[in-house]
């Protein structure tokens, strides 16, 4: 699937929601109608966001690192959002089978931050290919997995306090992405239009034709003078070079006039052309 594609599976996703004989509600029991309503409702006001692969594994990689996170409107690129991660965020557990997520929405919910976690159709026909077909028409492109509340708090609040039954490297990959789309120097941020039949088909409905927000990961160590020159700032000499693994750091967002978590990418430090201190393999992102 393209990013371009996105605004058309959104809007196919909701036909199944809206339509009360579709399997999606008819098979999923009473209990659940309200909770795919309100799931519908904000999938309807969502921005869109495709992230690509590396970026995806840089938010699973960093979420893993990350501690805290609030969940506030502030904290979210827009108040409510379907994401889509090229090459999925991992996995959680359901009825004891390792489902995939490949796309989370968020949104408002009883005074917090719903989370709904979602597995693509093609995934799912591929899952099943070996003992079934699946009958595409009565499926969406994106199948709701099972969504979460979490609490809106003043301070970050930790991943550790999390319920048990709440995926916590899903949820702190989501954090962490919204972190770094914050960030130019690392995410690259650009539009994308949906394609032709589908900008017709808005036009036709007299409906704002939508963009989806290609995030993708942006080479981001620029060198320091000092570094490569192997002096600090108090004139010492480095003899060595070493590696500094990437990591959280919390810094002040003008922006938004508040502290806010900011990811400081791997990078070497000393002077080029001396030894490491350790033998390894470094990746290192240039401009």
């Amino acid at each position: 699937m393209r990013p371009s594609a996105l605004p058309k599976l959104r809007d196919q996703v909701l036909r199944h929601l809206d339509d009360p004989a579709a399997p999606l509600r008819s098979r999923t029991g009473e209990h659940n109608q309200a909770a795919l309503d309100a799931e519908a409702s904000r999938l309807r006001d969502a921005d869109l966001y495709w992230v690509a692969p590396d970026m995806a594994a840089l938010a699973v990689s960093a979420g893993v690192q990350l501690a805290a996170a609030r969940w506030a409107t502030a904290d979210r690129p827009t108040p409510c959002g379907l994401i889509m991660f090229d090459g999925g965020i991992g996995s959680v557990d359901y009825n004891g089978a390792q489902v995939p997520v490949e796309a989370i929405t968020w949104g408002p919910a009883d005074g917090g931050c719903s989370i709904g976690l979602w597995l693509t159709r093609a995934t799912l026909a591929d899952r099943i290919s070996r003992f079934a077909t699946l009958v595409e028409d009565q499926v969406p492109p994106l199948i709701p997995v099972v969504s979460h509340i979490l609490p809106v708090t003043v301070d970050p609040l930790p991943l550790a306090s999390l319920p048990v039954d709440i995926p916590v490297q899903v949820v702190s990959a989501l954090a962490a992405a919204w972190l770094l789309m914050e960030q130019p120097s690392l995410a690259e941020r650009r539009p994308e239009r949906p394609d032709k039949a589908t900008a017709r088909a808005y036009a036709r409905a007299s409906r704002a034709v939508p963009e989806v927000s290609i995030i993708d990961l942006r080479r981001a160590y620029v060198p320091d003078a000092q570094e490569e020159t192997g002096e600090d700032a108090a004139g010492r000499r480095y003899r060595h070079r070493w590696v500094v693994q990437g990591h959280w750091r919390n810094a002040w967002r003008p922006s938004v006039k508040a502290h806010r978590q900011v990811w400081i990418p791997a990078h070497v430090k000393g002077p080029s052309g001396a030894p490491f201190l350790k033998t390894e393999k470094v990746n290192v992102w240039r401009r």
